[in-house]
């Protein structure tokens, strides 16, 4: 099984409006492997969106690194994952102050 290692810039999300941003970028990630790699089905690990809800639905990153494995021998079905892992902020697990 092949990996591969996919740097997915997001900042054209930022001249839409501000509504529902992140979800547009999930979508945006899913057919950006979908492109890349002639897959027929895109399996998202939950780390993905994870990483683009934790800034607010309005504001996601602005890029994000995907690893996507090959699930099957045809490359048909794809499984993508986040390749960085990102540490949570200090203060932000339920932190009121």
């Amino acid at each position: 099984m092949s990996e591969s290692v996919f740097i997915i810039s997001l900042s054209k999300l930022y001249r839409t409006r501000r509504y529902r941003r992140a979800a547009r970028a999930v979508k945006c990630v899913r057919n950006f492997i979908k492109r890349h790699t002639k897959a027929e089905k895109v399996l998202l690990d939950s780390s993905i969106s994870t990483y683009v809800f934790s800034r607010r639905y309005d504001k996601p990153p602005r890029r994000i690194a995907v690893a996507v494995m090959k699930l099957d021998q045809e490359g048909k079905v794809v499984k993508a994952s986040l390749a960085v892992r990102i540490k949570p902020q200090p203060g932000s697990e339920g932190s009121t102050q």
